[in-house]
């Protein structure tokens, strides 16, 4: 009874690498495949519903200046093309690529660009150098080169903590220049978002790394006073600080964006006013499409709609841990939680901001927000985390490594002869003898290779004369001979008892046929 209850409890689970072969999906191991489908099916329906949202959201000020409402959802569908080509480029790609070959020349290429904003970007009347006029696109360096601060750290914690082929103090060194780098690059631009975001990633990549804790907290109170001291130098930053704190202070001025989306809110009650009827997209709120695009989906969704859309994010953090964890390697787990955990950043970074909990950074959200950019880089983000997905494998377990190890070997001459083929007295489980390989090293030990019949090395008709089992009346001395009229071979495999009954001779018994031999040795490995 006690049984029979042990077998039903553990009916309803299968661990992975245990007992019964896992299930599989599509011809993949459940724990890959369905995080896997997870992850492009919630993207898909993101990057769906935010199309939707920026067409909505944008409608009204795209009449307005260029005569043609669907204007920024035709270019956000352009970018989402572009996006989705790189991401599913990305995916089938192996990680390893990225992270270890191709490493330093991608960095190279971020830090360049990075330097052109400094010297040569422009503000787009933001109030910040952040991006590269390319004529017919706006190009934002510091949205790519959050994936290249993800490769680099991932890469140099594999080879300290994995490999251990750096010691402390390069790894140190390494990390600084690599990631120190390219973050004060962004931070003089200035973009304090961006920094944020690759901030506290950088922090629970250590933490899933391995880094000690108190290097961490010293990292994150570092961060605090950076932030606080970057955010009172200047009054561009200062007052949005003073506006997060009382945003009615100065409604018509520093908290104006602020406030117009504490009224969207408002308007849109549990389950909003409906899609495209919003009032606040008539140029009452600035950057309805971008920055503020979540409290238009608060208006026209309402309650319902806002969480439906976290909900979402919260299953793509899902897929995306889960995919980390099953990563084949340290590199493949920091790459895939580092992109999962900069996307769930920078869309919290957005809602607190957009909220009045955070002063607001610029950031858009992952998807929804229109971009060309941010579009781009959240796809190549999803890319990267379903390559981990796609080159993971089943982990080897003992069993793998030992299956492999066994031999059999009996004979003295060794595990191999002069020329390399395997020497009398080896057989590998599994591995066949094809009847020319016999012949021939019959052949080549002298003796009269035998004809007709098959062999079985180490329990067939090779065994020596004299030998245990050999010479028994009646019974052949290998399992499987035939006669072939030489001498000591077995004339036959049927036998006849004391009464008279004929019977099949099956050789040796399997205890004798896993003796060792008085010819020599036998050795397990």
């Amino acid at each position: 009874m006690a049984a029979t209850r042990t077998a039903r409890a553990g009916r309803g689970t299968r661990p992975a690498g245990r007992g019964r072969a896992e299930r599989t999906l599509f011809g993949v191991p459940e724990r890959f495949m369905r995080p896997r489908l997870v992850l492009i099916a919630v993207t898909a329906v993101l990057v769906g519903f935010g199309l939707l949202m920026v067409y909505s959201a944008s409608s009204v000020t795209a009449l307005a200046d260029t005569g043609d409402a669907a204007y920024y959802l035709k270019r956000q569908l352009l970018f989402v093309g572009a996006g989705t080509a790189v991401a599913v480029f990305l995916a089938f790609m192996d990680y390893r690529v990225w992270v270890r070959s191709f490493l330093t020349p991608i960095w190279g290429v971020t830090v360049v660009l990075l330097m052109v904003v400094v010297v040569a970007g422009t503000d787009n009347d933001m109030g910040a150098t952040r991006w590269i006029n390319l004529g017919f696109f706006d190009l934002q360096p510091s949205e790519f080169a959050k994936i290249t601060i993800i490769f680099t750290a991932a890469n140099l914690a594999q080879r300290y903590f994995e490999e251990g082929s750096l010691d402390w103090t390069s790894f140190v060194k390494l990390v600084v220049a690599g990631v120190g780098v390219p973050l004060v690059l962004i931070v003089i631009q200035p973009d304090k978002g961006t920094t944020m975001v690759l901030g506290l990633t950088l922090v629970v990549m250590g933490y899933l790394a391995g880094v000690p804790k108190r290097y961490l907290l010293s990292l994150l109170g570092l961060g605090v006073v950076a932030f606080l001291a970057l955010s009172l130098k200047d009054d561009y930053s200062r007052l949005r600080l003073v506006a997060m704190i009382n945003p009615w202070a100065d409604p018509y001025d520093a908290g104006y964006q602020l406030v117009q989306g504490f009224y969207a809110f408002g308007s849109g009650g549990l389950l909003g006013v409906g899609i495209g009827l919003s009032r606040q997209k008539y140029s009452y709120l600035p950057m309805a499409h971008n920055d503020f695009i979540f409290a238009v989906i608060g208006e026209e969704c309402g309650l319902v709609g806002t969480v439906g859309l976290l909900a979402g994010f919260a299953v793509l953090m899902w897929a995306g841990y889960r995919i980390a964890r099953y990563a084949p390697d340290m590199a493949g787990r920091l790459a895939a939680a580092g992109c999962t955990t900069i996307i769930m950043v920078q869309l919290l970074l957005n809602v607190c901001g957009v909220l009045g909990l955070f002063p607001m950074s610029g950031k858009p959200i992952p998807f929804i927000s229109y971009g060309g950019s941010s579009i781009l880089a959240s796809l190549m983000l999803v890319g990267i985390i379903a390559s981990v997905s796609v080159h993971s494998r089943l982990p080897e377990t003992a069993h793998d490594s030992a299956r492999r190890s066994w031999q059999l070997q009996g004979g003295p001459e060794g595990p191999a002869d002069r020329g390399g083929r395997p020497a009398a007295g080896l057989s590998f489980v599994g591995e066949p003898e094809p009847r020319s390989a016999r012949l021939r090293r019959e052949a080549d030990r002298g003796g009269a290779p035998a004809r007709g019949g098959f062999t079985v090395v180490e329990g067939g008709a090779g065994r020596p004369a004299g030998g245990r089992g050999a010479g028994a009346p009646g019974r052949p001395s290998g399992r499987g001979a035939r006669s072939s009229g030489r001498g000591d071979r077995p004339r036959g495999r049927v036998t006849t008892d004391a009464s008279g009954r004929r019977r099949i001779d099956l050789g040796p018994s399997a205890a004798d046929r896993l003796r060792g031999h008085e010819s020599g040795p036998r050795t397990r490995r």
